[in-house]
């Protein structure tokens, strides 16, 4: 694969990984991950596995109504079958329970991938916050 396929699989993947938590697809989130993934920065502790993570999110999404991940442009470091990524995000949450009030995340994400035999995978990801901002009606 050129450099310049592979930054695209890599943005590939950023993107579903966004498209997956706010279309709720958990399998097209779940696809994204390498099987022993470790996340980092998304609560007091690391979590460790996909299938892990994946129910951790479902669990975190269960308050929220709508959200929009808006990612920037991705900074790719290719070395041969691993990668890393660094990504700006502002997500948007809509609470469930009260749709007028939206809380809004500015982060980064550190994102370590692999090349696997099915394509890039998720390795290890790392959330950054900025500056988080609730905002009512």
């Amino acid at each position: 694969m050129s450099e310049l396929a592979d930054r695209l699989a890599i943005q590939d993947v950023m993107t579903r990984y966004a498209a997956g938590v706010d279309d709720r697809d958990m399998a097209q989130y779940r696809a994204c991950f390498a099987d022993d993934v470790e996340i980092v920065g998304f609560g007091s502790e690391s979590v460790h596995g996909a299938d892990v993570w994946v129910a951790d999110v479902v669990q975190k999404l269960s308050v929220f109504g709508a959200t929009q991940h808006m990612l920037g442009p991705q900074l790719v470091t290719l070395n041969g079958d691993k990668a890393s990524a660094r990504t700006d995000v502002q997500a948007l949450h809509y609470m469930k329970d009260d749709p007028e009030t939206t809380l809004t995340l500015w982060a980064t994400y550190f994102t370590d991938l692999r090349r696997e035999s099915v394509g890039w995978k998720i390795s290890r990801h790392e959330l950054v916050r900025r500056g988080t901002r609730i905002q009512k009606g």
